[in-house]
């Protein structure tokens, strides 16, 4: 909630109210459409993204095997990866933002969660429909492209080599702080009460995000953060190497989350509330 008040020298801002936390347990919710509808949106938005992004890998690796008559410069590269999952994300932010919040992440809805913006309904039901979308955006892709997809790995995330499960394990965390984070910052209530204009930029700076934070950590862990996309990838593609790896992409992204949500909800906001408390108190 927003309204105008005078400030201290008649300059016009704008005063803001928390809207109150999401009740922990809803069982009303589950009577409701617009939950269900929620879910699919959310299953299908992760089955897209799988898929997208997953063939994209696929097509690079095509592209590059110089034992198939490809290039060692073919393909879109490690950047056009990372283009790939940022723009799907940016894509599919935008389109699913106003049915479930466009989560596509159960890294995500655990931090909306710990900061009290999802019921504990909500949030497993969501998870559970990212990590089905998954699956099934995976599996359209080893339909599709069965010939390559086992021989150049299904898209799987496990721990590159010569680097420690530490380094991995860090990898995720700061990364999937970083989307997070982000994710807080673009869809504070507060920031929209101020500026109009954030809401519908909001998906632009977490496709960005998810962009930067796939350059910097492709080479080492193929970069989760985000466990439904690991889960799919590893379910289908059901080699060892990526399931000894998988209890990195989700210790790792949800403690990433987790301190994500701490930091936005009890630092960064706690000292926005003082600050908005002094000015009242000078007005």
């Amino acid at each position: 909630m927003a309204k105008d008040v005078e400030g201290a020298e008649g300059v016009t801002a704008r005063d803001y109210e928390d809207p109150p936390p999401t009740p922990f347990f809803d069982a009303e919710e589950l009577t409701k459409w617009s939950l269900y509808r929620a879910v699919i949106a959310e299953f299908v938005a992760t089955l897209l993204f799988l898929y997208v992004t997953v063939l994209t890998v696929i097509g690079y690796k095509i592209s590059s095997d110089t034992k198939a008559g490809g290039d060692d410069c073919g393909g879109v590269g490690i950047l056009g990866i990372s283009w790939a999952f940022g723009g799907m994300i940016f894509i599919l932010v935008y389109c699913t933002a106003g049915i479930s919040g466009g989560h596509i992440n159960p890294a995500v809805t655990f931090g909306l969660f710990l900061a009290r913006k999802v019921s504990l309904v909500r949030a497993v039901l969501y998870m559970v429909a990212q990590c089905l979308g998954a699956i099934c955006g995976v599996g359209f892709v080893k339909a599709f492209q069965s010939a390559y997809y086992v021989r150049y790995g299904g898209g799987a995330n496990s721990l590159a080599d010569g680097y420690s499960t530490g380094t991995g394990l860090a990898a995720e965390i700061i990364g999937t702080f970083v989307l997070v984070y982000t994710v807080f910052s673009a869809t504070d209530p507060k920031r929209n009460a101020r500026d109009s204009h954030v809401p519908v930029l909001a998906p632009l700076p977490i496709g960005f995000a998810v962009f930067m934070v796939h350059l910097a950590t492709i080479p080492i862990t193929g970069t989760g953060i985000n466990p439904a996309r690991s889960f799919g990838a590893a379910v289908i593609y059901n080699e060892s190497k990526p399931w000894d790896d998988h209890w990195i992409f989700w210790v790792g992204p949800f403690i990433g989350a987790a301190i994500a949500a701490f930091y936005h909800q009890f630092v960064l906001r706690a000292s926005g509330s003082k600050s908005l408390g002094s000015f009242r108190s000078a007005a």
